[in-house]
């Protein structure tokens, strides 16, 4: 199986569950060859390999898949973690900043994510068992990031694709889902829980935190699960009750 964006945070606690669980596991990274390498050192049994890409290059993207396919023997379980989210506040932000935010997030959050989905779709449709491909959205794609509105339209994107490709891929015995998470204790987002705001958004919850990466990627282990296959084309809401919709 493959984890996009695995070199720490939520895509470490992800690759770490699905080798616990037995699976030998494809750690992809973008810049953070170090970190990723901590990652593969910690993963329980044998078999994981460590792949890197840029995901806004769809040549990249598609080596990513072909790399991890030959690596593995095949390729069964996509985990489509890797995003970026930069801020680029409408008010505050230039025109020539806000395109090319706009431009990054889509090259990555989007297209990316398309281009993983559509190559490992091919590889387990030739395998001919199947397979399972899960997206990481966000909550953010519900409730509005008006620091960061490339980055919820993205992942609003990314919710619509899986379940575009929901409905596409289960003739092909292929299970596709997304989950929204809200936020999540990562290094991502540790400068703002310690800072002035900490507060504020752990009160978002009537828990009083906020998630921790095990959580998380402890749902997207049972989406990509056998039992899991009539969750196609769910949103799995996993917010701590911060983000309440119908």
């Amino acid at each position: 199986m493959l984890v996009s964006g695995a070199s720490r945070g939520l895509g470490r606690a992800l690759a770490r569950a699905f080798a616990r669980n037995g699976d030998r596991v494809a750690v992809h990274y973008g810049s953070r060859r170090a970190e990723a390498e901590r990652t593969l050192e910690s993963l329980p049994g044998e078999g994981h390999t460590l792949l890197p890409a840029d995901l806004a290059d769809p040549g990249e993207a598609a080596a990513l898949v072909a790399g991890a396919a030959e690596r593995l023997g095949g390729l069964e379980v996509l985990v489509n973690n890797a995003a970026v989210n930069l801020p680029h506040p409408p008010a505050r932000t230039s025109y020539g900043e806000w395109i090319a935010a706009w431009r990054r997030h889509l090259d990555v959050n989007l297209l990316g994510t398309a281009a993983l989905s559509h190559q490992a779709a091919h590889r387990m449709i030739e395998g001919g068992r199947g397979g399972r491909i899960v997206t990481v959205g966000s909550r953010g794609a519900f409730r509005g990031e008006p620091d960061h509105p490339a980055y919820g339209a993205t992942k609003a994107g990314a919710h619509a694709l899986s379940q575009s490709l929901a409905v596409a891929l289960a003739p092909y015995g292929i299970a596709v889902a997304s989950v929204a998470p809200g936020f999540v204790e990562t290094e991502r987002v540790a400068e703002r829980l310690a800072g002035e705001r900490g507060a504020e958004i752990r009160a978002q919850s009537p828990f009083g935190r906020v998630a921790r990466p095990a959580e998380i990627a402890e749902a997207v282990l049972w989406l990509a699960s056998p039992g899991a296959e009539w969750a196609a084309g769910t949103v799995l809401d996993l917010n701590g009750a911060s983000h309440l919709r119908t």
